[in-house]
């Protein structure tokens, strides 16, 4: 008795083999079909299109992946969806990503070295043909399955002068650096570090402002407001109230990340603090918002677009195997200063 053409596995996906029965036409031909190739005839397309819709056929890509050798979908490891930072950033990641005919598979580490590499592990079950990681603060087990998996691989945010690790992104701690001269050339002597989070790029920033304020002998290790907590607007405002308590009186202060300087402006605000008489307030990333705040907060802005775009470009050429002249590419800064300052 001939199979019927609507039979299924056990497990009840439609399979490659019940759309050809349907349609007509041999496995390999439903494959071409699907994947546009111009050589199989119009009719035969239109066939096998009208077969998938019927039974609900969905590729399998792991599958695919298995018979072509060739991997379509690239993984992206995030510390976090819930920071605007990083949902820019994996727009433009997707969006180049699918012009190429890749989809992204994006796992979020809550920026626990740990709990990346127990992702990194399971992105690597799929075969993935490319791999995004954010900076270089990985475990030794990380740096080792990405090293003998032999997935191509481009880091953000951050860049190294290794010239056997691909990375885009721009020196944190000059960014930093150049936001600190900025509130001394405005007279600012008195000028609090505050942070939250505490990754790897909060402690760049620190750095950063560490140096010129000892370079200037400004350095005092009570001007330091740090705290493990997730950044946010209502611990910007926190941490406003607590700095502004503290004697002597500070004059500037330097949130490591614009949705705390949001928050101390408000805070400001409710207090009737003046800003930037009283005390500046400044920021970093340029997040949406700042610039209508009250006053306009003066920031760092970094084009997170444009590390997007970069570092999927980047993984591209290194997925073809196609010559890379630049392994380190740095997409600058731009101290962006408003009324805040």
């Amino acid at each position: 008795m001939p199979a019927s053409p609507t039979r299924q596995r056990a497990t009840g996906r439609v399979t490659l083999a019940d759309v050809a029965l349907a349609a007509g036409v041999s496995p390999i031909t439903v494959s071409r079909a699907l994947r546009g190739e111009r050589a199989v005839d119009p009719a035969l397309v239109e066939r096998v299109r009208a077969a998938t819709a019927k039974l609900g056929y969905v590729p399998d890509p792991a599958a695919r992946a298995l018979a072509s050798q060739r991997s379509t979908h690239v993984a992206v490891l995030i510390p976090m969806l819930s920071n605007e930072l990083f949902v820019s950033l994996l727009e433009a990641v997707q969006a180049s990503m699918r012009r190429a005919g890749y989809q992204t598979l994006i796992g979020v580490t809550h920026y626990d070295p740990g709990e990346e590499e127990q992702l990194l592990r399971e992105q690597l079950l799929h075969r993935p043909a490319g791999l995004l990681v954010t900076g270089f603060d990985h475990t030794e087990a990380t740096l080792q399955l990405m090293a003998r998996s032999g997935v191509p691989c481009v880091h953000l945010m951050e860049t190294s002068g290794d010239k056997s690790v691909y990375s885009v992104g721009f020196s944190q701690s000059d960014a930093a650096a150049d936001l600190t001269r900025h509130l001394i050339g405005r007279g600012r002597r008195r000028i609090a570090f505050a942070a939250a989070q505490l990754d790897p790029r909060t402690l760049q920033r620190r750095e950063g402002w560490r140096q010129v304020m000892r370079c200037e002998g400004l350095f005092d290790p009570t001007l330091e407001w740090m705290n493990p907590a997730p950044s946010s607007m209502a611990l910007g405002g926190l941490l406003f109230e607590q700095i502004m308590g503290q004697t002597p009186a500070i004059d500037a202060i330097f949130f490591c990340n614009d949705d705390l300087a949001q928050g101390a402006l408000l805070a400001a605000n409710r207090m009737k603090v003046r800003v930037p008489q009283r005390v500046a307030v400044v920021g970093f990333n340029d997040l949406t918002g700042s610039d209508l705040m009250l006053p306009p907060l003066t920031t760092v802005h970094t084009p997170l677009t444009r590390i997007g775009e970069e570092a999927a470009g980047l993984l591209l050429k290194l997925m073809r195997r196609e010559a890379v002249t630049q392994h380190s590419v740095d997409v600058g800064y731009k101290v962006v200063v408003r009324q805040s300052s």
